[in-house]
């Protein structure tokens, strides 16, 4: 059987963007032809697509760098570079995908087919056509592409399912399972032979819908213990839940408190505790069974949560659990979908400050991406991009602030690794 899995961690990288070129026209009898460089293509996106041909994360324990392309530089005779092509990462659907270092939720590929873009690529940079005036007839300076920086992801997969069997470790759900559809999970008769979910498909008359066979829970699972989380989150998208239990306690428990054990796990989860439920009261064949139905019944009385007893070893009482289950998934709501939190486009410079000064012992460090992207701009041998780079200053406030902060005529100022003087 394929490795399972269902938790892993990756790294994706949008396209930087290709750079502006600096270049005068040249042609036969033309001595100075004007400025004619081309602009710099956009970088690739990072995008995802949720692949019924897919059913783990298996195939990221193997690759787990994912890179868009860069776009083309700018060239000669106002030729664009290349747009770079995009990186299209294939996830089983329900996957979800969250930023590692906050734990946000970005992206949720709930619907098989769903292509949905993480990260844009950068834009661009002008060439240096864009940067002729009347009084600036030979600019010799292009702006470079905006850059992108590499994210890591946390994907997880969350199985999608109507209905989960959810239970202690050997009640008979993975037997149940294989009665009521086609699938055939692994049984054994010890704990935790389910160590992955297994779907199948119920039809029940004019109905049918996914039932998911949750490995086997155990007290503390909410907390990480067992395998914890690793069964919870498959249970996240199921529309009702069908509770088993071992009413014989052929495992040596009392089936009540297995109930309220799952229950309390259920409820340290999250919502889960109010999902549409069925208690379905398994093996029903062994002996001292019937006295402890009685006993759950009186437990759930009032409760609206309906007990079915059946037996999986005999095939006993399946039909009517089954059209149970059907109409009470009639009555739930569909299941929707997790919301979704913008991920902070880090080649976005409108989302923050454009550039943060820092005064230390009379030096004033000018930062940021925007002052990153602008000394990439600037030919310090040339005294028009020189100017420009003055004005340039001016135009994003950084000499009114500096002025603010203190700077006068003569002091240094750094911006990346170029230092000067600050003029007023």
């Amino acid at each position: 059987m394929a490795l399972f899995v269902d938790v892993v961690t990756i790294t994706v990288k949008a396209g930087d963007g290709g750079n502006g070129c600096v270049s005068f026209h040249r042609e036969k009898f033309v001595q100075a032809g004007g400025p004619d460089g081309g602009d710099g293509g956009r970088g690739g996106d990072v995008v995802f697509l949720a692949s019924e041909r897919m059913h783990t994360l298996m195939d990221f324990r193997y690759k787990r760098k994912f890179t868009a392309q860069n776009g083309g530089d700018g060239m000669a005779n106002r030729r664009s570079g290349k747009s770079g092509e995009d990186v299209v990462i294939e996830v089983p659907p329900g996957t979800v995908v969250r930023e590692k270092a906050t734990g946000k939720l970005v992206l949720d590929l709930y619907e098989p087919g769903a292509r949905k873009v993480l990260a844009k690529g950068g834009k661009g940079g002008f060439g240096n056509q864009h940067f002729a005036t009347p009084t600036r007839q030979a600019p010799q300076f292009a702006r470079p592409g905006e850059k992108r920086d590499v994210i890591e992801l946390t994907l997880e997969l969350k199985s999608i399912a109507d209905v989960g069997l959810v239970g202690f470790p050997n009640v008979g759900k993975s037997t149940i399972l294989s009665v009521v559809t086609a699938a055939r999970p692994k049984i054994a008769n010890y704990h935790f032979t389910t160590l992955q979910p297994n779907l199948g498909i119920v039809k029940q008359g004019d109905d049918s819908f996914v039932l998911a066979d949750i490995p086997g829970l155990v007290e503390g699972a909410s907390e990480g213990v067992g395998l914890g989380h690793a069964f919870l989150r498959h249970v996240e998208r199921t529309r009702m839940l069908l509770h088993v239990v071992d009413i014989s306690g052929s495992e040596g428990r009392d089936p009540l408190e297995d109930f309220d054990a799952i229950m309390k796990e259920l409820e340290a989860y999250g919502d889960l505790k109010n999902r549409p439920m069925i208690a379905v009261a398994n093996k029903m064949d062994l002996s001292g069974a019937e006295e402890n139905l009685v006993r759950l019944k009186e437990k759930l009385a009032g409760t609206g949560v309906p007990v079915y007893a059946v037996s999986a070893a005999t095939r006993r009482n399946f039909d009517e659990l089954m059209y149970a289950t059907a109409a009470m998934l009639r009555t739930c709501p569909p299941a929707e979908p997790f919301e979704e939190e913008a991920l902070y486009d880090i080649g976005d410079l409108a989302a923050g400050e454009p550039f943060v000064i820092d005064d230390q012992d009379g030096v004033y460090f000018v930062s940021g991406r925007e002052m990153d992207r602008l000394i990439d701009s600037v030919n310090f041998d040339n005294e028009e991009s020189l100017n420009w780079f003055h004005r340039s200053l001016r135009r994003l406030g950084v000499i009114d602030a500096l002025r603010e902060r203190g700077a006068k005529e003569g002091d240094s100022v750094v911006i990346g690794e170029m230092e000067f003087d600050f003029i007023d």
